[in-house]
Protein backbone atom coordinates (compact mmCIF):
# COMPACT_ATOMS: atom_id res chain seq x y z
CA UNK A 1 0.00 0.00 0.00
CA UNK A 2 1.43 3.20 -1.23
CA UNK A 3 1.82 6.13 1.50
CA UNK A 4 -0.56 8.19 -0.07
CA UNK A 5 -3.49 5.43 0.04
CA UNK A 6 -1.84 5.09 3.98
CA UNK A 7 -2.86 8.53 4.34
CA UNK A 8 -6.06 8.14 2.87
CA UNK A 9 -6.84 4.83 5.24
CA UNK A 10 -6.38 6.93 8.34
CA UNK A 11 -8.26 9.85 7.41
CA UNK A 12 -11.48 7.65 6.69
CA UNK A 13 -10.97 6.24 10.13
CA UNK A 14 -11.14 8.90 11.92
CA UNK A 15 -14.45 9.88 10.34
CA UNK A 16 -17.79 9.17 12.01
CA UNK A 17 -19.25 6.10 10.86
CA UNK A 18 -22.38 6.43 8.38
CA UNK A 19 -26.28 6.41 9.93
CA UNK A 20 -27.51 3.34 9.49
CA UNK A 21 -31.03 1.15 10.77
CA UNK A 22 -31.54 -2.69 10.82
CA UNK A 23 -35.66 -2.02 9.65
CA UNK A 24 -35.92 -5.32 11.18
CA UNK A 25 -35.64 -4.74 14.03
CA UNK A 26 -36.18 -0.36 14.37
CA UNK A 27 -39.62 0.89 14.63
CA UNK A 28 -38.88 4.77 14.34
CA UNK A 29 -35.60 6.53 13.18
CA UNK A 30 -34.64 9.84 12.63
CA UNK A 31 -33.23 11.84 9.94
CA UNK A 32 -29.96 13.46 10.87
CA UNK A 33 -27.67 15.56 8.97
CA UNK A 34 -24.02 16.27 9.19
CA UNK A 35 -20.58 17.58 7.83
CA UNK A 36 -20.23 14.15 6.71
CA UNK A 37 -22.75 12.46 6.51
CA UNK A 38 -26.98 11.89 6.19
CA UNK A 39 -28.97 8.91 6.85
CA UNK A 40 -31.29 7.55 9.09
CA UNK A 41 -30.29 6.54 12.74
CA UNK A 42 -32.35 4.41 14.77
CA UNK A 43 -34.39 5.49 17.37
CA UNK A 44 -34.56 2.52 20.17
CA UNK A 45 -36.89 4.85 23.25
CA UNK A 46 -40.00 4.87 21.57
CA UNK A 47 -43.01 5.54 23.87
CA UNK A 48 -45.49 2.91 24.38
CA UNK A 49 -48.54 4.71 23.84
CA UNK A 50 -51.57 2.58 23.04
CA UNK A 51 -54.81 4.22 21.03
CA UNK A 52 -57.08 3.29 24.25
CA UNK A 53 -54.91 5.64 26.21
CA UNK A 54 -56.08 8.64 23.63
CA UNK A 55 -59.39 9.86 25.09
CA UNK A 56 -62.15 12.07 23.45
CA UNK A 57 -60.39 12.56 20.32
CA UNK A 58 -62.61 9.28 18.79
CA UNK A 59 -63.32 10.84 15.39
CA UNK A 60 -59.94 11.73 14.58
CA UNK A 61 -58.60 8.24 15.88
CA UNK A 62 -60.92 6.33 13.73
CA UNK A 63 -60.17 8.61 10.55
CA UNK A 64 -56.00 8.28 10.95
CA UNK A 65 -56.24 4.21 11.90
CA UNK A 66 -58.81 3.68 9.01
CA UNK A 67 -56.32 5.82 6.78
CA UNK A 68 -53.48 3.83 7.86
CA UNK A 69 -54.78 0.41 7.53
CA UNK A 70 -55.42 1.57 3.73
CA UNK A 71 -51.73 2.44 3.19
CA UNK A 72 -50.53 -1.14 4.63
CA UNK A 73 -53.34 -2.78 2.61
CA UNK A 74 -51.41 -0.97 -0.44
CA UNK A 75 -54.71 0.76 -1.05
CA UNK A 76 -55.22 4.13 -1.81
CA UNK A 77 -54.52 6.79 1.17
CA UNK A 78 -53.55 10.20 1.95
CA UNK A 79 -51.15 13.07 3.56
CA UNK A 80 -52.17 13.70 6.80
CA UNK A 81 -52.43 17.45 8.66
CA UNK A 82 -53.00 17.20 12.13
CA UNK A 83 -53.79 20.77 13.29
CA UNK A 84 -55.08 22.55 16.31
CA UNK A 85 -54.75 23.50 19.75
CA UNK A 86 -51.58 22.25 21.74
CA UNK A 87 -51.42 19.16 24.05
CA UNK A 88 -54.77 17.44 22.72
CA UNK A 89 -52.52 14.36 21.21
CA UNK A 90 -51.83 15.29 17.84
CA UNK A 91 -48.47 13.54 18.11
CA UNK A 92 -49.48 11.00 20.45
CA UNK A 93 -51.90 9.81 18.48
CA UNK A 94 -49.29 8.92 15.79
CA UNK A 95 -47.08 7.68 18.00
CA UNK A 96 -49.40 5.23 19.19
CA UNK A 97 -50.60 4.48 15.61
CA UNK A 98 -46.88 2.99 15.09
CA UNK A 99 -47.46 0.88 18.31
CA UNK A 100 -50.69 -0.64 16.81
CA UNK A 101 -48.85 -1.45 13.57
CA UNK A 102 -45.46 -1.78 13.49
CA UNK A 103 -45.78 -5.42 13.29
CA UNK A 104 -47.60 -5.16 9.95
CA UNK A 105 -44.31 -3.71 8.66
CA UNK A 106 -44.98 0.16 9.43
CA UNK A 107 -41.96 1.87 10.11
CA UNK A 108 -41.60 5.97 10.96
CA UNK A 109 -38.78 8.20 10.12
CA UNK A 110 -38.88 12.08 12.15
CA UNK A 111 -37.65 14.86 10.16
CA UNK A 112 -37.22 17.90 11.29
CA UNK A 113 -38.14 21.15 9.65
CA UNK A 114 -34.75 21.79 8.77
CA UNK A 115 -34.24 18.91 6.90
CA UNK A 116 -37.26 19.19 4.60
CA UNK A 117 -35.07 20.18 1.69
CA UNK A 118 -33.40 16.83 1.49
CA UNK A 119 -36.68 15.48 1.78
CA UNK A 120 -36.22 14.09 -2.28
CA UNK A 121 -33.11 11.59 -0.79
CA UNK A 122 -35.34 11.14 2.19
CA UNK A 123 -38.15 9.45 -0.11
CA UNK A 124 -35.99 7.96 -2.53
CA UNK A 125 -33.88 6.01 0.28
CA UNK A 126 -37.50 4.75 1.68
CA UNK A 127 -38.63 3.96 -1.72
CA UNK A 128 -36.26 0.83 -1.83
CA UNK A 129 -37.29 -0.67 1.48
CA UNK A 130 -39.29 -3.38 1.90
CA UNK A 131 -41.42 -1.60 4.41
CA UNK A 132 -44.50 0.60 4.96
CA UNK A 133 -43.22 4.46 5.99
CA UNK A 134 -44.63 8.03 8.17
CA UNK A 135 -42.52 10.61 7.25
CA UNK A 136 -43.17 12.14 10.41
CA UNK A 137 -42.85 16.15 10.54
CA UNK A 138 -44.02 17.11 14.27
CA UNK A 139 -45.10 21.03 14.91
CA UNK A 140 -44.68 22.28 11.56
CA UNK A 141 -44.77 26.33 11.03
CA UNK A 142 -43.13 28.22 8.19
CA UNK A 143 -42.60 31.79 7.35
CA UNK A 144 -43.80 32.11 3.23
CA UNK A 145 -40.30 32.57 1.44
CA UNK A 146 -39.08 29.97 4.20
CA UNK A 147 -37.33 27.20 1.20
CA UNK A 148 -38.55 24.02 3.17
CA UNK A 149 -41.96 25.16 2.49
CA UNK A 150 -41.43 24.89 -1.02
CA UNK A 151 -39.55 21.55 -0.89
CA UNK A 152 -42.68 20.02 1.80
CA UNK A 153 -45.48 21.48 -1.32
CA UNK A 154 -43.31 19.67 -3.76
CA UNK A 155 -43.42 16.48 -2.03
CA UNK A 156 -46.64 16.11 -1.05
CA UNK A 157 -47.87 16.75 -4.74
CA UNK A 158 -47.01 19.29 -7.84
CA UNK A 159 -43.33 17.76 -8.51
CA UNK A 160 -43.55 15.69 -11.93
CA UNK A 161 -41.92 13.15 -10.47
CA UNK A 162 -44.29 10.16 -8.49
CA UNK A 163 -43.38 9.62 -3.98
CA UNK A 164 -42.92 7.16 -3.39
CA UNK A 165 -45.82 4.30 -2.81
CA UNK A 166 -44.54 3.10 0.65
CA UNK A 167 -44.55 6.61 2.21
CA UNK A 168 -46.80 8.82 3.60
CA UNK A 169 -46.56 11.95 5.58
CA UNK A 170 -48.17 12.72 8.55
CA UNK A 171 -47.43 16.41 10.08
CA UNK A 172 -48.64 18.23 13.14
CA UNK A 173 -48.98 21.96 13.85
CA UNK A 174 -50.80 24.24 15.87
CA UNK A 175 -51.88 26.30 12.68
CA UNK A 176 -54.55 25.18 9.96
CA UNK A 177 -52.41 26.55 7.07
CA UNK A 178 -48.83 26.02 8.65
CA UNK A 179 -48.03 29.57 7.67
CA UNK A 180 -48.72 32.84 9.48
CA UNK A 181 -51.74 34.97 8.80
CA UNK A 182 -52.28 38.88 8.87
CA UNK A 183 -55.10 40.94 8.75
CA UNK A 184 -53.23 42.51 5.89
CA UNK A 185 -53.72 39.57 3.73
CA UNK A 186 -57.25 39.80 3.50
CA UNK A 187 -57.22 43.37 1.85
CA UNK A 188 -56.04 41.86 -0.97
CA UNK A 189 -59.65 40.22 -1.56
CA UNK A 190 -61.31 41.37 -4.72
CA UNK A 191 -65.33 41.17 -6.17
CA UNK A 192 -65.51 39.72 -9.49
CA UNK A 193 -69.28 39.45 -10.99
CA UNK A 194 -70.42 39.21 -7.74
CA UNK A 195 -67.58 36.49 -6.07
CA UNK A 196 -65.54 36.70 -3.90
CA UNK A 197 -61.54 36.21 -5.00
CA UNK A 198 -59.19 35.73 -2.54
CA UNK A 199 -55.84 37.69 -2.52
CA UNK A 200 -52.80 36.18 -3.92
CA UNK A 201 -51.02 36.10 -0.18
CA UNK A 202 -54.08 33.85 1.60
CA UNK A 203 -53.84 31.39 -2.01
CA UNK A 204 -50.30 30.88 -1.43
CA UNK A 205 -50.91 29.81 2.46
CA UNK A 206 -53.47 27.67 1.58
CA UNK A 207 -51.63 26.21 -0.93
CA UNK A 208 -49.47 23.97 1.22
CA UNK A 209 -52.24 22.95 4.09
CA UNK A 210 -54.51 21.93 0.84
CA UNK A 211 -52.15 19.52 -0.17
CA UNK A 212 -52.47 17.21 2.01
CA UNK A 213 -55.91 15.28 1.45
CA UNK A 214 -56.69 14.41 5.18
CA UNK A 215 -57.26 17.24 7.42
CA UNK A 216 -57.74 16.40 11.14
CA UNK A 217 -58.69 18.90 13.65
CA UNK A 218 -58.20 18.87 17.54
CA UNK A 219 -59.83 21.01 20.10
CA UNK A 220 -59.30 21.99 23.87
CA UNK A 221 -60.95 19.69 26.38
CA UNK A 222 -64.15 20.64 28.23
CA UNK A 223 -63.34 20.22 32.46
CA UNK A 224 -65.48 16.98 32.35
CA UNK A 225 -63.26 15.18 29.51
CA UNK A 226 -59.91 17.01 31.02
CA UNK A 227 -61.03 15.03 34.33
CA UNK A 228 -61.88 11.74 32.84
CA UNK A 229 -58.38 11.49 30.97
CA UNK A 230 -56.74 12.63 34.78
CA UNK A 231 -58.53 9.70 35.94
CA UNK A 232 -57.18 7.23 33.33
CA UNK A 233 -53.50 8.34 33.29
CA UNK A 234 -53.76 8.19 37.75
CA UNK A 235 -54.96 4.24 37.37
CA UNK A 236 -52.45 3.30 34.48
CA UNK A 237 -49.71 4.59 36.72
CA UNK A 238 -50.58 3.91 39.72
CA UNK A 239 -50.90 0.15 38.23
CA UNK A 240 -47.65 0.65 37.10
CA UNK A 241 -45.89 1.04 40.37
CA UNK A 242 -48.05 -1.69 42.57
CA UNK A 243 -50.76 1.42 43.91
CA UNK A 244 -54.24 1.80 44.48
CA UNK A 245 -55.41 4.82 43.38
CA UNK A 246 -58.93 6.29 44.63
CA UNK A 247 -60.27 7.65 40.87
CA UNK A 248 -63.39 9.10 42.73
CA UNK A 249 -61.27 11.24 45.43
CA UNK A 250 -62.21 14.76 45.54
CA UNK A 251 -58.59 15.76 46.62
CA UNK A 252 -57.43 14.49 43.31
CA UNK A 253 -59.82 16.29 41.53
CA UNK A 254 -59.85 19.76 43.03
CA UNK A 255 -56.14 19.27 42.68
CA UNK A 256 -56.07 18.41 38.67
CA UNK A 257 -58.65 21.42 38.44
CA UNK A 258 -56.04 23.80 40.19
CA UNK A 259 -52.84 22.41 38.19
CA UNK A 260 -54.55 22.83 34.81
CA UNK A 261 -55.74 26.44 35.90
CA UNK A 262 -51.72 27.10 36.70
CA UNK A 263 -51.05 26.18 33.61
CA UNK A 264 -53.73 27.64 31.70
CA UNK A 265 -54.71 25.25 29.25
CA UNK A 266 -56.74 21.68 30.34
CA UNK A 267 -55.62 19.20 27.63
CA UNK A 268 -53.98 15.58 27.48
CA UNK A 269 -51.04 16.52 28.02
CA UNK A 270 -51.48 18.60 31.32
CA UNK A 271 -53.83 15.64 32.20
CA UNK A 272 -50.72 13.42 32.11
CA UNK A 273 -48.70 15.30 33.82
CA UNK A 274 -50.63 15.78 36.77
CA UNK A 275 -51.26 12.12 36.64
CA UNK A 276 -47.40 12.08 37.36
CA UNK A 277 -46.94 14.44 40.12
CA UNK A 278 -50.02 13.09 42.02
CA UNK A 279 -48.59 9.49 41.68
CA UNK A 280 -45.59 10.38 42.13
CA UNK A 281 -46.35 11.88 45.56
CA UNK A 282 -48.51 8.68 46.34
CA UNK A 283 -45.32 6.60 46.29
CA UNK A 284 -43.30 8.95 47.78
CA UNK A 285 -45.75 9.06 50.73
CA UNK A 286 -46.11 5.04 50.57
CA UNK A 287 -42.26 4.54 51.10
CA UNK A 288 -40.47 3.86 54.16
Amino acid sequence: MSSIDQLAARLLALLPLPYAVEWQRARAAMWRRSWWHSGFQSQDNVDDLELADLLHIDDQRAKLVANTRQFLEGLPANNVLLWGARGTGKSSLIHAILNEYHSQDLRLVEVHKDDLAQLPEILGRLAAEPFKFIVFCDDLSFEVNDPSYKELKSALEGSIFKTARNVLIYATSNRRHLVPEHMSDNQQARMIDGELHEGEAIEEKISLSDRFGLWLSFYPFRQDDYLSVVRHWVAKLAAQHGLTADLDDENMRAEALRWALARGVRNGRTAQYFARHWIGQQALDASP
